[in-house]
């Protein structure tokens, strides 16, 4: 297992390949792909399920949803999620058969002390343009907070730290709390915030295809639990 200072070196080597500006035509996209995970622990220890839900950019009907479970090998450590998550998102995208235009992750991307949250450093894996929206703020220099946008859906105030804009605070309706839009890779601030609004509906203050991961990853999770228990009873 590498350490700290190797998982860096790796994420400061991948930052290179960071690209900041729309790679693709935006009013070409025809579907997206929401990510998210969910942990338990059993005896033996901890693990996860990935789901990835795939959407209709147009109507935001799905056109396929897939999972893929396993142990995690990596401990914790903030920072390097990406190293714990990576596999079961690699494993769970291999079983997609509609090739998403777009991918979405519950979570950061350049919104991340070396740019390389999991929306970013899984670009580099799934090879299609990512961002990433966080229902929570990460602070990265444990310092910096964010200004809250005005009250009014799609207001925004950019996240910056040493003049570099990491993110943005976006309010996608009025009356929520806003949440947390950082570039992946390949596209944009600007667009992935457009988009991030364009997919968010009534139901919630989140993008759809994430939404619908969220809700995924805890069925998923009470399936596993559950076959888990009744494994042990049989044993």
């Amino acid at each position: 297992m590498k350490d700290e200072a190797e998982y860096a070196a790796i994420q400061n080597e991948l930052r290179k390949g960071i690209s900041l500006c729309d790679d693709f035509d935006a009013s070409e996209l025809k579907t997206v792909a929401g990510v998210d995970l969910a942990y338990w622990k059993n005896d033996d220890g901890e693990y996860a399920v990935c789901c990835i839900v795939v959407i209709d950019v147009a109507t935001h009907k799905v056109i396929e949803k897939k999972h893929f479970s396993g142990k995690i090998e990596v401990p914790y450590v903030p920072g390097f999620l990406a190293f714990r998550e990576l596999p079961l998102v690699i494993e769970t995208a291999k079983l997609l058969e509609t090739q998403p235009d777009i991918y979405i992750f519950d979570g950061n991307g350049y919104l991340h002390p070396r740019h390389m949250g999991i929306a970013t450093h899984a670009s580099f894996y799934l090879d299609k343009p990512t961002f990433g929206v966080a229902k929570s703020y990460f602070r990265v220099d444990h310092q910096t907070d964010y200004v809250e946008p005005e009250n009014e859906a799609g207001s925004y105030t950019d996240i910056v730290i040493d003049g570099e804009t990491y993110g943005r605070a976006l309010r996608t309706h009025k009356n929520v709390r806003p949440v947390f839009v950082s570039v992946g890779n390949h596209i944009s601030i600007e667009t992935a915030c457009s988009l991030a609004l364009k997919l968010t509906d009534k139901e919630s203050h989140v993008p759809v295809p994430t939404r619908l991961a969220d809700l995924e990853t805890h069925i998923e999770r009470e399936k596993e639990t559950l076959s888990g228990f009744q494994a042990g009873l049989k044993d």
